[in-house]
């Protein structure tokens, strides 16, 4: 479920030295599934434990995860990184917005997977996102964009370029195409 690699391993067991015995960590996802999810690592003292925990244990530690948690943390990686600029411990999960979906589920859900974890966090530096309207028929995705790409002038290019280019790399055979059916209005709120 999460991979912590040996130097992160070796910083929370240098952490846990200085805690009463038999503290672990927890590893969590605030507001997991959603766009706001957010995720965390604290100590976890053994009366913070909770029955429907599950206990990932490593070396010299465990790590507790939640139940609600779990299934957002699926792909997740913890590291410790040092460089120039010092040293700091990383958490990545790639699931924590949208919970992963099996290869065989169904089309539409493997695509609002895809836009979720790799499209929008992408479309989000220029403060934009996109949202799978439908699939139709011929199965071409109809996106709609919004926020900072609504109305910029770059999205003819970002939609074919970038977007329907991916989809259509990860999904040979199923999908046919890419539509944008936004109302493109010019405004403050666009990425120039």
């Amino acid at each position: 479920m999460i991979n912590i690699t040996d130097t992160a391993q070796a910083h929370f067991v240098k952490l846990l030295a200085d805690q009463p015995e038999g503290t672990h960590i927890r590893v969590f996802v605030i507001s997991p599934g959603t766009a706001q999810a957010e995720c965390g690592v604290s100590y976890c003292p053994p009366d913070a434990v909770e029955a429907d925990d599950t206990e990932l244990p490593f070396n010299g530690f465990s790590a507790m995860v939640d139940e609600k948690s779990a299934p957002f943390l699926e792909e997740a990686s913890i590291d410790f990184v040092t460089d120039q600029l010092g040293s700091q411990l990383t958490l990545k999960a790639p699931n924590a917005k949208m919970r992963k979906v099996a290869a065989d589920a169904p089309l539409k859900e493997r695509i609002e997977y895809v836009i979720q974890s790799e499209i929008n966090p992408q479309l989000a530096s220029h403060g934009g996102n996109i949202m799978l309207v439908e699939i139709t028929e011929e199965g071409t995705a109809v996106l709609q964009f919004g926020g900072g790409c609504n109305g910029c002038s770059q999205v003819d290019i970002t939609l074919k370029d970038g977007i329907e280019k991916q989809l259509l790399d990860m999904f040979p055979g199923e999908l046919t195409g890419v539509k944008d059916v936004t109302d493109h209005q010019h405004g403050a709120h666009s990425y120039q």
